[in-house]
This record gives C-alpha cells, structure tokens and sequence, in this order.
C-alpha cells in the first residue's frame, strides 16, 4: 500500500507545469540544505527601547515568560536605547544570565544602538548581532558635573564592571574590552596567539611576556588611555562582541538557522509591550506627570471651597493615585513615598477641618507632600535617602531635573486656574478660616456694623449672636454689634445655630455651639 502510494505521488509530480516546478523548486532546495540532524524550532522578538527602568524589566520578564509558553528555543532582544537606570538594567542583566539563558538562547540584536546600560543588557545575552551602522558602548558612570573621581569613581566602576566581567564570562566575549566600556584609565592591547592563530585582548598591565606563545612585537593598541571604549558594529564583529552583522532581522535570523543548524518553525513572534506597560511609561512622561499634579490640586481646591461635594476630593485623590502609583511600578517612587505623602495629606486635613487657625499641622503636612513630590522624581531604593547618585549618562540628574520643571510649571498652572476660578467659587469654606475675608462694603454691611447706642463698644469673650453661613469651621456670625469672620471649635455648625465666643486672638474669633 505504501510502495502505490508513492508510486502515485511521483505521477502527480511528474504531471505537473514547469512554472510549478520552477516555483517549488527553491522550497526543496531549502528543506535539502538542511542536515539530517537539523531541529525544528520557534523564535520570538521582544523589543527594548526607550530608558531602562524598573518597568521595562517587569515588562521584559512578563514578556519572556510568553515567548517560553509558546515554546520558542531563541528569545531575541531587540534593542535600541541610550541606556537608564543601573539597577534596573543590572537586574535584566541578571535575569537574562541566571534564569533565562538555562531556558532559551538569548540574543542581543542591536537595531540602533547599545549606549550604557543598553550595552550591560546586550552582552548578557548569549550572542550580539548588530545592524550595520550600529553602535555599542559608553557604561562609564558619572554624576552631576562630572565630578565623579578616587575612591568615590572606583566604587560606582567596580560594581559596573563585575557585571561586565559576569557577562564576559558566561557568554564568552573579551573581558578586557567590556572593562574597557566602563573604565577610562585602561590601555587595552590585541595580541595574535601565534599557537591558535586568534587575537586576544589584555589589559596594559596583564600583558603576556611568552614571545613563543604571542606575537608581541606586532601587538596592536585598541584602547588608549583615558578612552571609554564605544565600538561600530563592524569593530564589534572584528574584535569578538558582534557575532555578526546583519542588514535586517531577516538576516540575523538567517544566521542563526546557519549556525545553530535549526530551522524556524514560522516567523519569530514579535512581543512588544502590553497596553497597561504603554499607559504606565506615557503617565511617567514629565509633561504628562505635571498636568496629573495640577489636575488633582486643582481639584482638591474645588472641594475645599465647596465643600459637601464630593467629586472634586475624589478626582483629586484618583489623579494623586495615577501620579504616586505608575511611578512606583516603574521604581521611581517607594512605599515610603507614598507614606510620606499620605501622611502629608491626613495632617492638612487636621489642620484644615478639626483645628481652628493655621499652625504647626498645617506647616507639617504641606512640608510632608513637597518631600514627597520631591522623592519620587528620583529613583531610589527603599533604604535609600531619594538624591541622585551615580548612574549611566547622568540619568538619575534629568529625571530629577526634567520632573522638577514639570512640577513647576504644574504648581504655576495650578495657581493660575485657582485664580481665576476663586471669581466663581463661593467665598465660604474650609480655606477661609486660614485667610480672614475682608468686610463687604454696602448698606447692608453699614446697617449691621452700625451699633444701637446703648451697645456700642468691642465684641469681648462671651458674647452671643447667630451663625448667618455654615461654619465648616470657618464662616461668618452676627452679633449684636457687628457680623464678622468668626472659626468654630470642634463640630461644625449650622447656619442659624446660638454661639457663643469663647476666645479672641487677634483678628480671629472662636465660638462655640450653645446647647438648647
């Protein structure tokens, strides 16, 4: 039954046009150049741009984990990004050569450029392939002015370094030329071993001194001193980094079938970033993050000259959740943070509605949220005081700087918009026990401050009158000889309640509720 079988199959081929044949012809082909122990197996893309945080971790994490439950044997890093956080990109590092690499091949396909902490994330993978006019490099780490040196630099480098000299190690890449993308004051030399008849790289002071072994007389200087070592991918190839250099992806695929002798089952799967990975990096922009902190300030405004409403508080208290909460996913802000702020809050509010007048919880809470609104623009761990530090390219500097400015101009538009809705607002409030109202001016104001004979004089503790607006805790009540701006103590009172005035400070006047 079989031997008919194929028998009819050949008839059917043999049957069939030249165009068909022509055009089937390069499949076959294909198939042919395989190896009889050539496997079949799956790819996937997940793509790396944009600066390195915490977020893009989680994201390459969650992402990963996909591509190995649709079981593919090669997960591909597409990477293009002038680097981030070291942390962040320290725990990608990590992560590709702890757990992913024991589960799929990783590869590093520099589609743009590797610059600082792109280049820790890139030689972490097991094999770099780089685009044509790529670039690969630059992981000095630096402060504000530049001003990074001794012991101080040597800290910040070590640290940068024995994650270089991990990935060297465990994706074998020349050691001495990652050092060389992280430290400056290293010669780096290319030897010919004249033994295995290929180039190795050492470090000015780990030179060989066997001329049997090395052909030192013809060494070449690669990195000079003073020099961060940044490579095009024709270098990279050359000196070991690059496996290859590829004109596209379809190319680095190419390759890699060649190399491994695999063949691709389909099209590598392409992972980009989820919608709620997407929101979460747009609400952490600096424009984006300054119209969240002058939308919810605004809107606690709102319900504190209206109070009773209701929907302002809760805008407000939805909008400070969107700004402290996609900041703490992407690591910019910590639970303290948040702590901090709540903190701050629940103080201003003491202040506002339970205590009469303006004083230290008031002081306390305000200086509480400006604290935290300055903390979350710096990425810090939670035992760590939130002040930029050394990291890639200054970056711990522009986030700070860049959310400063957008704060800013936040707290401007805010002030701004308040303004010109105070025209519209009700004049009575929480706010107007913190600033007394100035008297109206008209008759009506005339007739009640003009007292009868018998009663002129000045309001003195003890006094009796009624309360002509709600006192929440501030408002206005009459007396016999005037109506003015008076704070009440404990619970609010209603408009029409008996007071009495139990203290006179100044200008401010306290009264209390009296029992009927």
């Amino acid at each position: 039954m079989r031997t008919k079988s194929l028998i009819l199959l050949l008839c059917v081929v043999c049957c069939l046009p030249d165009e068909a044949l022509a055009k089937a012809g390069p499949v076959f082909a294909a198939e042919a150049n395989l190896s009889p122990d050539s496997s079949q197996t799956n790819a996937a893309i997940i793509t790396c741009t944009g600066l390195i945080d915490d977020g893009l971790y989680s994201s390459i994490k969650r992402r990963a984990n996909t591509a190995l439950d649709m079981g593919a044997d090669h997960i591909i890093l597409e990477i293009g990004t002038y680097g981030g956080l070291v942390k962040s990109a320290d725990d990608i590092s990590k992560y590709l050569i702890l757990e992913l690499s024991q589960k799929a091949r990783t590869v590093a396909y520099i589609n743009t450029e590797a610059i600082s902490a792109g280049a820790m994330i890139s030689v972490s993978c097991q094999d770099i392939i780089m685009r044509k006019n790529t670039t690969i490099g630059d992981c000095a780490p630096i402060q504000m002015g530049d001003k990074l040196e001794g012991v101080e630099r040597e800290k910040a480098e070590s640290f940068i370094r024995a994650t270089f000299q991990r990935a060297a190690q465990a994706n074998n890449y020349p050691e001495a030329l990652l050092e060389a993308m992280v430290s400056r004051h290293k010669k780096v030399w290319r030897v010919k071993n004249t033994k295995t008849d290929t180039y190795e790289f050492y470090e000015d002071e780990k030179l060989p001194n066997d001329t049997k072994l090395y052909d030192l007389k013809d060494k070449e200087l690669i990195v000079s001193d003073n020099e961060i070592l940044t490579l095009t991918a024709s270098r990279a190839a050359e000196y070991g980094i690059a496996r290859t250099v590829a004109a596209d992806m379809n190319e680095a695929i190419a390759f890699l079938e060649a190399r491994d002798n695999v063949k691709f089952t389909s099209k590598p799967i392409r992972l980009e970033p989820n919608w709620s990975e997407q929101l979460v990096r747009m609400l952490n922009h600096p424009s984006v993050s300054g119209i969240l902190l002058m939308i919810a300030m605004l809107a606690v405004y709102i319900e504190l000259k209206t109070p009773g409403i209701g929907l302002p508080g809760l805008v407000a208290v939805i909008f400070f959740a969107i700004l402290f909460g996609s900041r703490f996913l992407t690591g910019l802000a910590t639970w303290w943070e948040v702590a901090v702020f709540a903190a701050g809050i629940i103080l201003l509010a003491i202040e506002i509605f339970v205590i009469p007048g303006f004083g230290v919880a008031g002081v306390l809470g305000i200086s509480l949220i400006l604290i935290s609104l300055f903390a979350i623009l710096v990425p810090n761990r939670p035992d760590e005081l939130p002040w930029p530090r050394y990291d890639f390219n200054d970056v711990q500097w522009q986030i700070l700087s860049n959310g400063a400015w957008a704060f800013s101009l936040g707290f401007l538009g805010f002030a701004v918009l308040a303004y010109i809705l105070a025209k519209f607002l009700p004049k009575t409030g929480p706010l107007t026990g913190l600033v007394l109202a100035p008297a109206d001016k008209g008759p009506k104001m005339q007739i009640d401050m003009t007292a009868p004979p018998q009663k002129s004089g000045e309001l003195k503790t003890g006094d009796t009158g009624i309360a002509i607006t709600k006192l929440r805790p501030a408002g206005q009540a009459k007396f016999d000889i005037a109506v003015v701006d008076v704070v009440a103590e404990g619970d609010f009172i209603e408009k029409g309640q008996k007071i009495k005035i139990i203290q006179i400070q100044g200008n401010k006047v306290v009264v209390r509720k009296i029992e009927e």
